[in-house]
Formats: structure tokens, sequence, C-alpha cells
């Protein structure tokens, strides 16, 4: 095993940058997933690691080795991608060794491994089945197989959930988090969808046009997201924004709300700012700035309701309890205490309050 540093890492396509000085530290053993939305490098970076993708500048390092020159094999990498790419005319036993038996591996070598990595993955059954007779999480286990016996430094993941359907993916998401125990790879997870990220990772970095946003542990993120662009990715349902404007230590938005918070910084009287609340700080009892809207849109999840209100035309999503009934065309008056006020600055979209 080894760890994994990324210093100044760029990629240009002729004069258009997709990815800007990243510098990275992945240490041995991490689980550490790359999450943004489409088009915003992540894969890229994936894709560089392996080998597969020219840098443009920087250096990557696995230990303390520089590998920006070597093949993707000579980097002893694992990759496990959204396709399963097995082969169709083999068995699962065949798709396991069939990369050992390349390499050269002594016979009695490649079957202890192949065996070791399908009772790990509870494929013992099906080592004689062929890729046409598995469901989609058997031929994504298969796929993970196929890494884990070759033992390798790194362990790359990308997006390999997302052809499954939403039952599956949140058993594999559980057996994948399984795996990192069992083996305690370094390993990297690409996917868009922050709730796989925050549900699997030791650290989420979030990503945006080519440049690290924010990284730090899942909840650290939600907690105290560092600009709007984090506040409005991580969460599910998306963080609520307002314009506002400082005035008397308050932020007041166009409708008058004034929004009491704990500012971590200095801020001009008159300072543009926006004010975010997630939904599920948006409280029907207890103190705090009350907000009251019309209810235009109800969401039944069952142990969950989402509910959007209609305040002066903007909209603003609230989670309520599954038992509480809510009827449309309805008012609401939903409160938020300061210390779940997120104050944002209206210009560089960093966040200037204390939580």
């Amino acid at each position: 095993m080894a760890g994994l540093e990324l210093r100044n890492l760029e990629k240009s396509y002729g004069s258009v940058s997709v990815i800007e000085d990243i510098n990275l530290t992945v240490a041995d053993g991490e689980f550490v997933a790359l999450v943004g939305p489409s088009g915003c490098g992540k894969s890229t970076i994936l894709r560089m690691v392996a080998g597969l993708e020219e840098i443009t500048a920087g250096d990557i390092l696995i230990g303390d080795k520089v590998v920006n020159d070597l093949t993707p094999r000579e980097r002893n990498i694992a990759m496990v991608f959204q396709s399963y790419a097995l082969y169709p005319h083999m068995s699962v036993y065949r798709n396991l060794s069939f990369n050992l038996e390349l390499a050269g591996k002594p016979k009695a070598e490649i079957e202890r491994r192949v065996i070791q990595a399908a009772r790990m993955l509870e494929l013992e059954p099906l080592l004689e089945r062929k890729p046409s007779q598995l469901s989609g999480g058997q031929r994504q286990r298969v796929a993970m197989g196929r890494a884990i016996v070759r033992d390798p430094s790194v362990f790359l993941f990308d997006e390999p959930l997302s052809n499954l359907d939403a039952k599956l993916r949140v058993q594999m998401r559980g057996e994948i988090k399984t795996l990192h125990k069992k083996v305690g790879v370094t390993s990297i997870y690409v996917t868009h969808d922050q709730v796989e990220a925050m549900t699997l990772a030791d650290r989420v970095v979030v990503l945006n046009r080519g440049v690290i946003q924010q990284s730090g542990s899942p909840m650290e993120l939600y907690r105290r997201p560092a600009n709007l662009f984090v506040a409005g990715f991580i969460g599910s349902p998306a963080m609520n924004f307002v314009d506002a404007k400082m005035q008397g230590g308050v932020a007041r938005t166009e409708d008058g709300t004034d929004f009491v918070f704990t500012p971590g910084q200095q801020l001009a009287e008159g300072q543009a700012v926006v004010v975010g609340v997630r939904p599920e700080h948006l409280l029907v009892a207890g103190e705090g700035t009350a907000v009251t809207g019309q209810i235009s849109f109800v969401e039944p999840t069952g142990g969950q309701t989402f509910v959007t209100l209609d305040v002066h035309g903007k909209a603003v999503t609230v989670v309520i309890s599954g038992e509480d009934d809510i009827a449309l065309d309805g008012a609401l008056t939903v409160r938020a205490a300061p210390h779940h006020v997120y104050v944002f600055d209206a210009a560089s979209g960093e966040r200037v309050s204390e939580n």
C-alpha cells in the first residue's frame, strides 16, 4: 500500500484549462471522494493518476515516487469503472484470474488470490458462471474482485454505481465501504452524487471548474461550507439562498426579513450578502427568524415531507416530519435559529458567518 500526492497538477487542452494547480495529499489507506458537477475535472484527475491522460504540469507521487513517466501497469493502480468491462466469454474465475495469468504469476498464487477475493466479495458460488448469468450488482462485485486480486497500491473508482438502480446502489455502497475496511488500500472515488460521497468517504474534495473548493470530512463540509458553491452542492435537499444587505448587525432581505446570525468577521453596513438556511433547519416550532410562505408544492417521501413555500416570489424548501399533514394552498411559518443561518459575501461567495 502507499499514499498518493498531487503537486501543482494542471491539465489543459490547447488554451483551455480544465485542471488548475491541484494540490492534494491522500494518506496511506485513506478513502477520498472527488465530487462536483459534470465537467468539473474529477474524472480527468482520476485518469491522470491512472496514467490514462497526460498531465500538462505538476507531479503525481505514489508513495514517495514520482510516477509521471510510468505506464498505467507500472503504477500498480487498479481501476473500477462505471462499465463493468468484463470478458463475456470467460467465467467469473477467468475474469478474476486473467490479468494475473498475463503477468505470469504462478498458478498456485493465482488460485490463492482469486479464492481470497471471491470469498471477500461472496462470489464463490458464482465462479463458474458467465457475466450474462449475473445480476448488475454481481457483475460490479466481479469488477471489484478483478481489481483486488492485483494487490494494488491505489484503488481508483470512476462512478462505479451509476448504472445500478437506487436500491442496489445503496447495497453496493455498503459493500464498497466494508471492502475498504477489509483491504485498507488508498482509494479515490469519483462521483457526482454528493450523498454517495458523504456516506463512503473519510474525506470529501469538492471541485468546480478544475479548482478545489474545499476538502474535509463529510460533516465538516456540511456544517462549515467554505463558500456558496460548497454550501449549495453539499446537502440534500439543497440549501435555500436569499439576497440581503447588512443593516444594524443583521442580514435584511428585500422583503424586510431580518436574519440574526453570528458573524465570523467584520461586516460593513450595507454590505451585500447571501443568506443560506438548510431545509432541515427551518423548523415549525422553535426560536429564530420567522419565515412565512404559501405552500405551493408537497413531496411526501415517507419519514419526511419536502414542502416548497412561495415566500414573496422566492421558492423556499422546508423538511418536516412525514407524520405531519400538510395541505396545498395553506400558509406555513417556519423559523431559523441564529446558529443555523449561514451568511456569505455576495461578491466573493466566501462564508462570513461563524458557523
